[in-house]
């Protein structure tokens, strides 16, 4: 499952990203990064941590099962990974924001441009 990652290994920063339920309900993820890195055997692996008020995944989750990740990397890289394996800390007080982690479980999908756009513009963000 190394083959779809088209970045070498390294760490790379997401000019935007956003964790989104089937409803288009969206949050922002700040300061979000994956890292990219060879494992056992050669292949390629992909893990990712994104800042995120920890009350707004709660309220994503009450109505939604599955949550989709859009990451933005600038230019022609923007991916739709969808329901990755979601880590988060347990503190829900509506002012803290912590760091999720995330990691995919199929390959992410590239957004051509103008369909990311409008993916973006149908996004009701909390």
């Amino acid at each position: 499952m190394s083959d779809w990652i088209p970045f070498e290994n390294a760490t790379y920063l997401a000019e935007q990203a956003f964790l989104v339920a089937a409803d288009k309900t969206a949050a922002v993820l700040e300061q979000t990064v994956i890292k990219v890195y060879t494992g056992s055997g050669g292949k390629r692996h992909l893990a990712g941590t994104g800042l995120m008020h920890n009350i707004l995944l709660v309220e994503l989750l009450e109505e939604n099962d599955e949550l989709d990740l859009i990451l933005d990397f600038g230019g022609e890289f923007k991916y739709l990974l969808k329901t990755p394996k979601i880590t988060a800390g347990k503190v829900f007080s509506p002012n803290i924001k912590s760091f999720l982690q995330f990691f995919p479980v199929a390959p992410w999908n590239q957004i051509p441009e103008p369909e990311f756009d409008v993916m973006l513009n149908q996004l009701k963000i909390l």
